[in-house]
């Protein structure tokens, strides 16, 4: 008989407890109940004030990468961790739908969802508005599954027996909210297994805009974090050129009329400041740091 595989949630996360207690309760509906349910918060204000129990709390240093290697370190005994944004509400079926796919696919070290809907390309969206959301998804017409480049970081999953055998972890050059250490892991992954999608593992990224860098800090690694993994070797020219230029397009283009919820100016700013640095041979994710909020 075929032992049953262990599966934990792991949420990263940071300023916005009520939007995390949220989540949790849409996580409470999962037919397939996680068997733990790791929180990394950056501080205990990010914590709501009535965490439920089956809520274990990790601790370790502030910012995404950072967070998850610290959930990465704690999961003992798991053999699949999916890991969810605090802002992502999945169908109820969704760990059910994990642990199918996983035993079909044995060589699956990464797989990804696929996503009803994206705020983050938009103002975002309520919690009301991601229920209806997904209430309204009548799913897939035909599963499928297909190789990816790469995570989408709201929602994927990672086998962790590939985790302990190859030292796999998220890059903590990539500070604060990260961007493109999902990439980058996976690129790592894909040298021992197989990186895809799904489009029956469901549900909706909110797209929240609390709790974000500051649109200075996210235009730099726009441009300092592609640099950066293209010369460690987990992103390729071309795709590093599509993300750099397709952002310092928008930025620019966008910046005499933004949107109200995107600071399109604070963006094109760090990309050029960011620019520059590469010119000069000094470009690096981790300047965000130094360059104010």
């Amino acid at each position: 008989m075929t032992s049953p595989l262990r599966i934990a949630i792991g949420i990263a996360t940071k300023g916005r407890p009520a939007l995390l207690a949220a989540t949790l309760q849409q996580l409470a509906r999962q037919t397939r109940a996680p068997d733990r349910l790791l929180l990394c918060p950056a501080g205990a204000a990010d914590l709501p004030s009535d965490l439920p129990s089956a809520c274990q709390v990790v601790w370790g240093p502030v910012g995404l990468p950072a967070q998850r290697n610290a959930i990465l370190d704690a999961l003992d005994g798991i053999d699949i961790v999916v890991f969810f944004d605090d802002d992502f509400f999945p169908q109820p079926d969704y760990l059910a739908q994990v642990e199918r796919l996983m035993r079909q696919r044995p060589r699956a070290v990464i797989v990804r969802g696929e996503l009803v809907a994206d705020g983050i390309h938009g103002a975002g969206y309520s919690v009301d508005e991601a229920l209806a959301l997904l209430q309204g998804d009548a799913g897939p017409a035909q599963a499928r599954v297909r190789p990816t480049y790469g995570a989408y970081g709201c929602n994927f999953a990672v086998r962790m027996d590939a985790v302990r055998a190859h030292g796999l972890r998220f890059d903590e050059a990539l500070p604060l909210y990260g961007w493109q250490e999902d990439i980058d892991f996976s690129r790592q992954a894909a040298v021992h297994g197989e990186v895809l999608w799904a489009n029956t593992w469901r549900g909706v990224h909110l797209g929240t805009k609390q709790g974000r860098t500051s649109g200075l800090r996210f235009g730099y690694s726009q441009v300092a974090n592609p640099v950066y993994l293209v010369r460690k070797g987990t992103m390729s020219g071309a795709y590093a050129r599509r993300l750099m230029l397709g952002n310092l397009a928008s930025n620019l283009l966008r910046s005499a009329w933004p949107e109200a919820h995107v600071d399109r100016r604070g963006r094109l700013r760090g990309n050029l400041w960011a620019l520059a640095d590469w010119l000069r041979g000094r470009a690096h994710p981790g300047r965000i740091l130094e360059i104010g909020a």
